[in-house]
């Protein structure tokens, strides 16, 4: 993979449109295991309305988050509007060939990869194939910041501050 060749700056208003505008998220790298970023991203947004359908060939057939893990996008029966890659930076040049493949039969429209997942070139050739590509971002992190959700996790809601507390003697 060749170096960064653009910078990724992504509107506020660009951003809230694609979180505003998909219903369907297939999640390639969906993990069962209640410690991994994936498994916690995909039930936060369940619970903000999201369908989020977990794509993990390791667990094809099992059932996350009650929602039936498939082997790949292309497996999935249901229409999808978004692909959010949590997989390696190389891994999601694979991903996007294969959602180029089936997005017009499939309804996707965007493509998201997670933090630290970036691949330009991919990129490049998913946008050229007409989707919108979001790179370096976290659709649930996104979320949050966006429609004013971040005291849900600490920030802003005294639990977390650097100040001492002062304490009654």
């Amino acid at each position: 993979m060749t170096q960064p060749s653009r910078p990724l700056v992504y509107s506020d208003v660009d951003i809230k449109r694609i979180l505003l505008g998909v219903r369907t998220i297939a999640m390639v790298g969906a993990s069962a295991n209640w410690v991994r970023p994936s498994n916690f991203a995909m039930k936060y947004l369940q619970g903000k309305g999201y369908r989020i359908i977990p794509i993990n060939p390791g667990a094809a057939g099992k059932v996350i988050h009650e929602e039936t893990c498939y082997a790949s996008i292309r497996d999935v029966p249901d229409q999808v509007d978004m692909v959010d890659i949590f997989r390696s930076s190389p891994a999601a040049a694979g991903i996007i060939d294969e959602v180029i493949s089936v997005a017009s039969d499939k309804g996707i429209r965007v493509v998201w990869m997670q933090l630290g997942v970036r691949n330009d070139e991919a990129a490049s050739r998913g946008e050229a194939a007409g989707l919108e590509v979001i790179m370096d971002r976290c659709p649930k992190i996104e979320f949050g910041r966006l429609f004013g959700e971040l005291g849900w996790s600490g920030v802003n809601s005294g639990i977390i501050s650097s100040k001492r507390r002062k304490y009654a003697s």
